[in-house]
This record gives C-alpha cells, structure tokens and sequence, in this order.
C-alpha cells in the first residue's frame, strides 16, 4: 500500500498514458490496501497462534499428556471404559495416538456440552479432561473464519479475501522493473537507502516474493468461504456420492461431521451424501458372524493401513455409520496423499465406502494439499515457511501504512490517495480486471462495483468527502 500526492497526466501521448495507467493501478492497490490490510494483519496473527497452538499442544489438546511406552497397548473399549468412568456420558469419537508417547482421546458428550478425554493407552487409565472448543486454538480459529460475529464475519473476510487477490496483481504491476532498472532492485533490498526509500525497497522485496504465496493462502481460505467456496468452487467439486456403489445414502452429508466451527472433513467430502446402516450393501470388512464392535471397528481400520493416528466417530443413530478418517488438515498426518475415509455398517460390519487422495477430483486434491499447506502440516519446511510468510504479511502491512504516513504532507485532513485525470485510451484494460475479478469472486466484485458506483454519484459530487478521499 503506497500513496503520492496529486500526480496528473499532461499530453496523451504513449508516455502520459503509461503514466497515467500507472497511477491508476497505484490507485486501486492504496484502496486496496486499506480495506486489506486490518484483515490481513487480522489472519496473520490467529495463524500464528492456531500454528503455534497446534505445534506445542495439538490441535485437540493431545500433547497435553505424556505417557510412557510399554510393551503392549490395552483394548480401545477398555480404554473406552476408562474415559467414561471419568466423565459419564456418551462417546461419539476416538482419536488414536499419533506417536507412542501420545495420550489416546476419547470426545464425550453431556448433553449439548463436549469434551475430550484423554487416556493413557498402554493402561487404560484417563488422565484428564477438558471442555472442547475452549482453548487458545479455538478462539483464534473463530476469529480467523468468522470474526466471532458469525456469517457477517466470513462475508467481510471473503470480500477482502477477493480484493487480496487485487492488491497482489496490482502490487507486481506497481514493482514491476521500469525506466531501465533489472529484476535486482526488486529481488534484493537497498539497504542503503534511508528513511521512506528504505522503506519502499523493503515493501517491494518482501512483497514481491511474499506474492506468489499470499495467492495460495488467499484461494486455499476461500475456498472455505461461504460464498465463493460452499456456492461455487466446493459445489462442482464435490465428490460424487454415485462411486458409493450402490449403497443406500443417508439424508445428511459429511459436513454433519464437523463440529463447531472446526473442519475435520476433507473439503471435497463435505456436500456429499453419507452412506446409510442398514443394509446388504458393500465390501467385506470385520469377520462375518461375530458382532460390530469399538475393537472390532478399531482392528479393520489397523488392517486397512491406518497405523499412528486416526480418528474414528461412532454411529449416531440408527441409519449412521462407523467413519474411519486420516487427513492432513486435522493433523492426522503430514503427507495429504495418505488422506482416506472409510465408512463402516454399524450392523454388518461391511465397507460402505472407502475414498482416498487418488479419488478427488482436480480441485479436490488441490484444496487438500492446499489446506495442508495452509495449516503448516506438512512437516518442518512447512512449519518455518508460514512463519515466515505471516510476518512478512504482517509487515506489508504495517510499511504501507508507514510509507503513506510519511509521505503524507503534513496537516492534511485527507488520504491522500494518487490521483488521475480524464480516463484514457487504457481504461479498458482496468475496466477488464474489474470485471475479472467480480466474475472469479461475485462478493468482493459486488463490493467493488458498489463503492464505484458511490465514488462517480456521491463522492465527487460532495465537496467534503471528494476532499477527504482525495
């Protein structure tokens, strides 16, 4: 975000037009900016906290706990067992230790509240519990999705979401090497420089290499948005529930299965149908004639290549099905390939459905090795990486505002923003990437029309504000 004072073009030749397009894109990326930037400081900062939360504690709560390794591991109902003689009431999920000095955790539910339990499993004695969704984790997780104002909160996000995407394009058009300078006044800072020129050539660098991932994060997050992610991308993504095999579907989809404002779905799982209990239907699975149980369930899904952590919930209800999960983005693993979702008979014991990676559609496996990246689950490459990129964003954040304070003249009772004359020949080109992006993202290009339209019949026809924005 960079801001000048008054620069108006004089001839129209090729030269004032280049400049006067310049001035344009300069001007677009300051307003830009300025709706950005809160939001992005804003998802920055509870990325850091979720990754750093997730890191140290996990993101249930599972390094908590430390047990000692011994030589055999007790039955999960045992463990069970355990969990509910802790806290009575009744369990609707496990989750599987992902190493051997992890703590296995059981989700109880008392009515409408939840908790986790976690139990050492070589003994099968708990070691404490918690009320769910009540951490450090929890709360910046609400305040990155929603803002913790609900729907309000994921539309404003999404819109700045989708002007992101402007403030990156016209930010590498703004930086772009001209009037003879190469690609090294943008690849390495001036360190030389003082003052606002410092703070210009570190704007320039930071953001340059800053870009390419800040477009990654920005259409990995909307996707879950709930306009340009569960009405457009998510809905043609979706995988389809006719790969079931014939199996009777239940009236709820996968996005039943999250809880809270947590995702623990993979996203191109989410809209499809969940299989239904109660039937011939499927593939073999736990032995035929011996009953359905926790142990049971717990085996197949050993025999089937869950090792190290998995998570298995419990059938619900008389229709549901035994769910045996393994993604990336719930910390399962740090390889997205490895993700799979198997559904369980609660009756029969057979495999309902059995979906991996390979499975997904082209946007499926994008968003799952996306939201992976997203997270910082892929490993410590991964976890140094969006460190480094939430401080840079972070600190593109605050330059821009530095650089417009301290070219701001002083006493100025208004932005200050770049300024252009009469539209030339070249307006086509800004009237394309309008349209550009209200088509690829309809929320942030309705807003974007919106304050177009208030700029031609209200702003510059009211003195006060055309001088304040100006």
């Amino acid at each position: 975000m960079t801001i000048v004072s008054d620069l108006s073009p004089t001839k129209a030749n090729s030269k004032d037009l280049s400049r006067r397009f310049y001035i344009t894109a300069w001007r677009w990326h300051f307003y830009a900016g300025l709706y950005v930037a809160p939001f992005l400081i804003m998802l920055a900062v509870t990325g850091l906290m979720m990754l750093w939360t997730a890191t140290l504690f996990g993101r249930d709560g599972e390094k908590t706990y430390i047990v000692e390794p011994r030589a055999s591991i007790a039955a999960v109902s045992a463990q069970a067992e355990a969990a509910v003689r802790e806290l009575p009431g009744q369990i609707v999920q496990y989750i599987a230790p992902r190493t051997p000095e992890q703590a296995a955790l059981f989700r109880v539910n008392q009515g409408e509240a939840s908790f986790m339990v976690a139990v050492d499993p070589y003994q099968a004695e708990a070691l404490g519990y918690w009320q769910r969704q009540t951490g450090l984790y929890d709360l910046a997780n609400d305040i990155h999705g929603t803002l913790l104002i609900g729907t309000l909160g994921d539309r404003l996000i999404e819109i700045a979401a989708g002007f992101g995407i402007v403030l990156v394009v016209t930010g590498l058009y703004l930086w772009w090497p001209r009037d003879g300078q190469g690609f090294g006044s943008v690849l390495v800072p001036r360190f030389s420089a003082r003052g606002r020129q410092l703070w210009k050539s570190l704007h320039l660098t930071i953001g340059f290499y800053a870009s390419i991932f800040l477009v990654v994060f920005l259409i990995s997050g909307l996707t879950w948005a709930g306009i340009w992610g569960e009405k457009m991308t998510q809905a043609w993504s979706t995988f389809p529930a006719e790969k079931w095999d014939n199996v009777p579907l239940s009236d709820q989809t996968h996005a039943s299965m999250n809880h809270g404002g947590v995702k623990q779905v993979p996203w191109t799982l989410e809209q499809t149908p969940l299989p239904a209990s109660g039937s011939d239907a499927g593939l073999s699975g736990t032995p035929e004639g011996q009953p359905v149980t926790l142990d049971a369930i717990v085996m197949l899904a050993r025999t089937l290549g869950f090792d190290q952590r998995f998570q298995l919930a419990f059938p619900g209800d008389e229709t549901a099905v035994w769910t045996i999960s393994r993604d990336t983005m719930s910390n399962d693993s740090a390889n997205p390939l490895d993700d799979r979702t198997v559904h369980v008979d609660q009756y029969t014991g057979r495999i309902l459905a059995d979906v991996g990676f390979g499975d997904y559609g082209a946007a499926g496996k994008a968003m799952a090795a996306g939201i992976a990246f997203h997270e910082g689950d892929m490993g410590l490459w991964n976890l140094v990486l969006v460190n480094v990129f939430c401080l840079s964003i972070i600190f593109l954040s605050v330059s821009g505002f530095v650089m417009w304070w301290k070219r701001r003249p002083k006493g100025a009772g208004r932005l200050v923003a770049p300024t252009v004359g009469e539209p030339g020949p070249l307006w086509k080109t800004g009237a394309f990437v309008m349209l550009a992006t209200a088509l690829l993202f309809p929320l942030s290009g309705a807003v974007l029309f919106a304050v177009l339209l208030l700029d031609l019949f209200v702003f510059r026809q009211i003195k006060p504000l055309k001088k304040a924005l100006g």
